[in-house]
């Protein structure tokens, strides 16, 4: 299971580039985003970039993308009554079944089973 703690996110204040590309990536997630567009908003080359992104955040810089992401995701899932896969289509993911695996990695968890148990949490108790 991906571990978000393990994510230096002091980094993205840090580093202007390393900002520059957070706040891209966190008004263009949904879109298609490949290393190399990304590379090119931090202003790097596209393997020193990768390399760059790795030794300061402590992950991948698709591994950050995809916590994104599955983040976006649970929100819609606890929030919005929208299907699964238009769930997974509009943050960014190409299929279903890559969002799947992205949401397990995550939580541990299928979307369904996210849902349910955020909704669960929301409700109020009865006495």
């Amino acid at each position: 299971m991906f571990d978000p703690s393990r994510i230096d996110h002091d980094a993205f204040h840090y580093y202007t580039r390393l900002g520059k590309v957070k706040r891209y990536v966190d008004a263009n997630y949904s879109e298609p985003l490949d290393l190399q567009s990304v590379a090119n908003i931090a202003g790097l080359e596209k393997t020193y970039f990768s390399r760059f992104f790795h030794q300061k955040t402590g992950v991948c810089f698709h591994e950050w993308l995809t916590w994104v992401r599955v983040g976006h995701a649970i929100n819609l899932l606890a929030y919005h009554d929208r299907p699964i896969t238009e769930v997974a289509l509009d943050v960014g993911f190409q299929d279903l079944r890559t969002f799947e695996r992205a949401v397990a990695r995550c939580t541990g968890n299928t979307p369904r089973d996210v849902r349910r148990s955020l909704r669960e949490t929301d409700q109020p108790k009865c006495a």
